[in-house]
Order: structure tokens, then sequence, then C-alpha cells
């Protein structure tokens, strides 16, 4: 039985005509009264009494009727949810993201686009280091992670650079340092350094331990942080100083500052991680995140 046969069928149920719903659907009516037969042989019942002014369906006629009447549109709409899921308008997207990325104005846009461009498409956030997220993207329990590349395992991925975001100089608000306008590090050679495990995030340590070695100094691990927040939190404890993205100043925490480095301004990479074969959904989405889509 093939979906023809149910609209030829529908046709004269709806008509009680063999000749109109021949009219209707476009062919003759003996091809037409040909595939109602083929039908009904098919099925083993007969679904229409022919009458002298048309046809009127038996009770097997109208069973069927009753069980077939919504195929048509019920096809039309699974056609046009597989050909919605092809240009991945629809589906789900399944997101990483670190705890400085989540902040970067860069990426909030992007989600922000994507929603409203793809409403239809189920969104799901997840927030966690770099190292995870990328081994989470490269197993297939997130499509991709906003990360820090890094020194990251980067095997099976794909990765897409996004514009560095400078680094800043984050004190306690109580610092003799947080009075100036920047902040030259070597002025905190005596600090600990408040910073997230390299093994966790290795491009933000590694950026921060670079720029105070740049500055004449081997810097002093405090206590770690596992996340930036945290990290912030600590240092309005007074617990020690830090260097995190500039996005992290958005946070406007009570007890800090954030201050420009003199002197040349460290670069944390941001980088967009996908599998090697992405969904449509999530080939939409590369395209907004690097600008490629409005």
């Amino acid at each position: 039985m093939e979906l023809r046969h149910i609209r030829y069928f529908l046709a004269v149920a709806e008509e009680g005509h063999f000749t109109r719903a021949a009219a209707r659907i476009g062919i003759g009516q003996s091809p037409l009264s040909q595939q109602i037969k083929d039908l009904e042989a098919e099925l083993g019942v007969t679904l229409f009494r022919r009458l002298p002014t048309g046809a009127e369906l038996t009770e097997a006629g109208k069973a069927f009727h009753a069980a077939v009447r919504n195929m048509p549109g019920q096809a039309k709409a699974a056609a046009l949810q597989a050909q919605k899921a092809a240009r991945g308008e629809s589906g789900s997207l399944r997101l990483g993201f670190t705890g400085s990325a989540v902040l970067n104005r860069a990426v909030q846009a992007s989600v922000r686009a994507y929603r409203r461009r793809y409403p239809d498409v189920e969104l799901s956030l997840t927030e966690t280091n770099s190292t995870h997220l990328a081994a989470e993207v490269a197993q297939g329990a997130l499509d991709a992670a906003f990360l820090r590349p890094g020194a990251v395992d980067l095997e099976g991925l794909r990765l897409h650079d996004l514009d560095g975001e400078e680094m800043v100089a984050v004190l306690p608000a109580s610092h003799p340092a947080a009075a100036g306008e920047q902040v030259n590090l070597h002025d905190l050679r005596a600090e600990a350094f408040i910073l997230t495990p390299r093994g966790l995030g290795p491009t933000v340590f590694d950026a921060a331990v670079e720029a105070c070695r740049r500055s004449g100094f081997e810097p002093i691990l405090g206590q770690p942080a596992p996340q930036m927040l945290s990290l912030v939190a600590l240092v309005a404890a007074e617990l020690g100083v830090s260097i995190v993205p500039v996005s992290m100043a958005r946070l406007a925490l009570d007890g800090v500052v954030f201050r420009p480095i003199a002197g040349g301004t460290p670069i944390a990479q941001l980088s967009l991680a996908t599998g090697k074969t992405p969904s449509p959904a999530l080939q939409n989405f590369v395209r907004i995140a690097l600008g490629s889509e409005g």
C-alpha cells in the first residue's frame, strides 16, 4: 500500500463519485478505478459500493476511512519536520562553556542570535573547565564548547578560533595597587597568586604565569580555585591576587577591583570546539559564532 493509494481512496470517499475524484486529483477515471480495485484486492475487502449516481463507502470502507483520513496530513507534517531537521532548524544542541567564557560578550551574542534565529532547537548549556569540556565534546556528550584550548587534549576535535581575550589583574579593593589606573605586575611579586590549577585551565594559567615571568619574577602560587567565580571570591577575601580574562570584570563583585596590566597585556585564547562531524543545527551555530551568519 502506497500513500498515493490513500489519497485516491480519500478523494473518492470525499467526492462520492469516481469521475469527480479523478478530475480533482488530475488522473483519468479508469486509472483511478483500477487503483482503487488494486487497493481493495490488497486489503481483501470492498471499500465502495458502485452506484449509478456515484459511489458510497461500505462498512469496511468507513472503518478504513476513519483509520487513514489523517495520513496525508501526517505525512506532510513529517516531511516538513524532516526538512527542518536537515536545515538545522529543529532538534537539539548541547553547548558547554568555561566559567569565564560564559561572561564573554561575543559568546553571549552568539547564543542570543542563535536562539532568535532557530527558536525550535532545544538548547542545553553546561559549565565546567576547559579540560572537561574538551573530553565531553570528544566523547559526544556535548556538541560544542567555548573553551580555552591551551594544552587540553584536542584529539577528535575541530577548533574554531575566536578573538583572543585580554587579561587583567584582579586585586582586593584594599590593596595599595588598586588605587592606580593600571597595575605593574612586578609590584605584586610578593603576593600569592590565586589561579585555576593548570590541569583544569592551562590557557589562563600559562598566560598568567608567563605575564609574571615577563615582569621579572616567578609567581608565588597561593590557594588554587577550581572555577573563575571562586577565584575572584578568594581575591575578595584578601587571600591573594590574580590575573583573569577581562570578561570576569563584568561580575562587579564587592571587595575586588580589576585593573589593566601595564607593559604588555596578556591574552587568553578562546575557541569553539566541535566534533569532526557536526549536525546541521551545530553547523548553523558555528556560522553564527564565527560571524558568517547574522
